[in-house]
C-alpha cells in the first residue's frame, strides 16, 4: 500500500523510472539479459511471438490447460493452435506428448513455436521440450520461486554456492523467451502486466527491436511499485506458503482423492494446493460452501475449460474432477485449520 500510494503522491502512475525499477529489481533475481515491462501477458505472448518471426499460417503447440487468451492471441494473430494432452500425473504438457502433436500434425503444417505453461507452478522438464529443436516460450507466471526454492533454509556459505549452483542450472534450461506474469493470479502480481525476458544476449537482441515500443504497451509505474514490493517478499512468501501446503497435505493423506507431484519436491513453489477429485467436483464444492470455505475449479479458464480441446481427453477429465483450496502467504492460521479440516472430511 505504501509503494502504491507513494506512486500516486508523486503522480507517477504512468510509464516511467518504476518501470525501470522493476525490470532492475527483477534482473538482480532472475539475471536475464534483457526484459520488457507490458501491460499484460497477452502482449508479452504477442511480442514474443513476433521476435520469432511467426507469420500467419504457422502453427503454435500449446497446453490443453493453458491460460485461455493463448487462443485469443494465435488465432489475432492467424497461427493454427495446435493442443497438446497432459497426463494425469502432472498438469504440464512432456516432450512425449509434444511430439505426438507433431506426429499428427497436417502435412506441410509449420510449427513455429511450443508455449510451454508451467501450470499450478509446477516445473515441466524444459530440457527436454527443448531438444524437440522448436523455439520455447516459457510461462513462469504461477511457478516463479520454484528455481530458486531448494528446501530448508541454508546459513552457511556451502548452502548459499548449492543454491546458486541450482539457479544457474535452472537458467540453462530456460527457453527462448519467459513470459512471468504479474496478474491477480499469478505468482507474483501487481494487479496486472508482465514481463517478457531472455536469459542470453542473442535472444535478448531480439526483444531489444522492441524497446521503443509505445507506452500503451508498457507497464504503469502504480503497477510496477506494487511489482517491485512482491519480488522483495517472494522468499519469505514462499516459506509462508510451503508451511500451509505441509498442512494440507498431511490432512490429503486421509482422503481417497490424488494430488500431482512435482518432478522434484522441494522445487515446487506451492503456487497453490490442487486435488483430482475421485467425486464430483460440484458436490464437493456444494460441500465446501456449507462449511463457509470458496474452493474453486482449477482449470475453469483454460483452453480446455473453455471447451476448445476436443483432442484432449485427460485435460478435459481434469477440468471436471481439479479443485483448489485457498492458498496465500497471509491466510489467517485458524483459517488454515479450517480448510484441513474440510480436506479431511471430503465427499
Amino acid at each position: 500500500m505504501d509503494a502504491v500510494l507513494t506512486a500516486m503522491v508523486e503522480e507517477k502512475i504512468g510509464v516511467g523510472e518504476r518501470n525501470r525499477l522493476l525490470i532492475h529489481t527483477a534482473k538482480e533475481q532472475v539475471k536475464f539479459d534483457y526484459a520488457l515491462a507490458l501491460r499484460s501477458p497477452a502482449v508479452a505472448l504477442h511480442l514474443a511471438l513476433k521476435a520469432l518471426n511467426a507469420v500467419p499460417g504457422q502453427a503454435v503447440i500449446v497446453s490443453a490447460l493453458s491460460p485461455r487468451y493463448y487462443f485469443q492471441v494465435l488465432e489475432d494473430m492467424r497461427l493454427t493452435c495446435l493442443f497438446c494432452d497432459v497426463s494425469y500425473d502432472s498438469p504440464c504438457m512432456s516432450a512425449e506428448m509434444i511430439e505426438r502433436v507433431i506426429a499428427e500434425k497436417k502435412a506441410g503444417l509449420e510449427i513455429c513455436a511450443i508455449v510451454l505453461h508451467h501450470t499450478l507452478g509446477f516445473l515441466p522438464d524444459t530440457r527436454a521440450v527443448a531438444e524437440l529443436g522448436i523455439p520455447v516460450i516459457e510461462d513462469i507466471s504461477q511457478s516463479y520461486g520454484s528455481h530458486f526454492n531448494t528446501g530448508e533454509k541454508k546459513d552457511n556459505e556451502s548452502g548459499e554456492n548449492e543454491k546458486n549452483e541450482k539457479r544457474e542450472e535452472a537458467q540453462a534450461k530456460r527457453g527462448v523467451f519467459c513470459i512471468l506474469g504479474l496478474e491477480e493470479r499469478d505468482m507474483l502480481t501487481s494487479g496486472g502486466g508482465a514481463l517478457l525476458f531472455a536469459m542470453n544476449r542473442r535472444d535478448g537482441n531480439l526483444l531489444r527491436n522492441f524497446s521503443g515500443i509505445a507506452d500503451v504497451y508498457c507497464l504503469a509505474d502504480i503497477n510496477a511499485s506494487l511489482a517491485v514490493v512482491q519480488f522483495k517478499e517472494v522468499l519469505r512468501n514462499i516459506e509462508r506458503r510451503r508451511d500451509i501446503a505441509r498442512v494440507y497435505t498431511q490432512a490429503s493423506l486421509r482422503t481417497r482423492h490424488k494430488r500431482f507431484v512435482p518432478l522434484v519436491e522441494n522445487e515446487y513453489n506451492n503456487y497453490a494446493f490442487s486435488l483430482v477429485l475421485e467425486t464430483g467436483l460440484k458436490d464437493v464444492i456444494a460441500y465446501a460452501r456449507k462449511k463457509d470455505i470458496v474452493i474453486e475449479n482449477a482449470f475453469e479458464n483454460t483452453a480446455a475449460g473453455a471447451g476448445l480441446c476436443s483432442g484432449c481427453p485427460v485435460s478435459n477429465s481434469l477440468v471436471l474432477r481439479t479443485v483448489l483450496f485457498p492458498m496465500f502467504p497471509r491466510l489467517r492460521l485458524k483459517d488454515v485449520e479450517s480448510v484441513s479440516r474440510l480436506i479431511m472430511t471430503l465427499p
